[in-house]
């Protein structure tokens, strides 16, 4: 059968079924089976809690290499052994002809495995390792690891031009195929989104991780605050950050102008705040930026990452990132100049819907897997 009609067995490996990457995974797996593949995935037990068991649930009966979960942390540790030696008997059971993996844990567990004849090894960093400053002792070792993997790949998968610069620039020129396939979001998340009655002036989306900058947020609120700017602050997410942030909140005499509503789909959570205000001290191409311009939400975000290639000639609504004083002055413009904004964020929900749709995504990375089959 022509490499082109051929149907696949794909195992996804990831580490954190979180965020971003695990919505990538998923949207990914289920396109994947649409389309006649045999598709299985296997992800870390000891983080997503019941959001992750509930997902993995749902999407496991469509799977039929199945759905499998091992104990990985996430910085190395000896326990790291025992749990490579459970994904390579699981992989050799499983005898899956695409090995795909997500994030620097899964995707060096993959590499790491021997080279199986009729097999080839993707790998799509979602950002990982690459966050991590060289100067920084973690930014030397992952690298280092990074640099003994890369010719182990025969399909790189980048998610951004973003990430795939940084790679080559701090880690090197892999010798396997190098593309780039953007995230995507399905048709339904065009649909416009109503104002919730209570919605504050601004809103926060996402995970509170360091890396996400939602205490630069409350800090530009209360700058705002003292600059005489009530504004009001939903924050709907959660994470490892989240009694950091309250404590700040309260310290800042915040407590009246912020709430926290847990996490919540996003379109849910869009519907709460006038200004959706994405911090980003890093990211690659972040789903909720992408999310929020199919659904035409008013927008603006760090200018960070692979987050100018999703603005595109809209790169009016980006500030300078890890700056209190740049989100401050932008999110005053924004809500002072509401107009301008509605307009650009009809604009740009025009070019997610020309280029960053979950089918384009699906075919990229299939056509991506049919190319480096020609390739071995």
């Amino acid at each position: 059968m022509p490499v082109s009609e051929r149907r696949f067995r794909i195992l996804h490996a990831v580490r954190a079924p979180v965020g971003g990457i695990f919505r990538h995974i998923l949207d990914l797996a289920n396109g994947q089976v649409d389309r006649g593949h045999e598709v299985g995935i296997i992800a870390d037990s000891l983080t997503g809690g019941d959001r992750a068991d509930q997902a993995l649930a749902e999407i496991a009966p469509r799977l039929k290499l199945g759905v499998h979960r091992i104990a990985i942390h996430r910085e190395p540790r000896p326990s790291d052994f025992a749990a490579f030696a459970k994904f390579s008997r699981l992989v050799s059971k499983l005898s899956p002809e695409v090995l795909h993996g997500h994030g620097a844990k899964a995707g060096a567990f993959l590499r790491m495995l021997p080279r199986q004849p009729g097999t080839i090894r993707v790998y799509t960093p979602h950002g990982g390792s690459l966050h991590y400053p060289l100067s920084t002792v973690k930014g030397a070792l992952y690298a280092r690891l990074e640099r003994a993997l890369m010719n182990r790949t025969d399909l790189f998968l980048f998610e951004s031009i973003f990430a795939r610069d940084t790679y080559q620039r701090t880690i090197g020129a892999p010798k396997g195929l190098v593309r780039c396939v953007f995230n995507g979001v399905t048709a339904a998340e065009f649909d416009p989104i109503a104002k919730a009655t209570d919605a504050t002036d601004i809103v926060y989306v996402g995970e509170f991780r360091a890396i996400k900058g939602a205490d630069i947020l409350v800090d530009a609120l209360a700058r705002l605050h003292a600059e005489g700017k009530p504004l009001t602050l939903t924050l709907a997410g959660d994470g490892e950050e989240m009694e950091q942030l309250k404590a700040q909140v309260e310290k800042l005499g915040l407590a009246q102008a912020v709430r926290f509503i847990g996490h919540v789909k996003a379109r849910y959570g869009f519907s709460h705040g006038r200004l959706l205000v994405v911090p980003s001290r890093g990211d690659s191409m972040p789903y909720v930026v992408i999310e929020a311009g199919a659904a035409g939400i008013p927008m603006i975000a760090a200018k960070v990452g692979g987050i100018p290639e999703i603005f595109g000639p809209y790169g009016d609504a980006l500030f300078a990132p890890n700056s209190v004083g740049a989100m401050a002055d932008a999110i005053e413009a924004a809500l002072e100049d509401q107009d301008t904004v509605r307009k650009r964020a009809q604009a740009l929900r025009e070019r997610i819907f020309q280029h960053f749709s979950q089918n384009a995504m699906v075919e990229g990375v299939l056509a991506g897997y049919r190319e480096a089959f020609t390739k071995t």
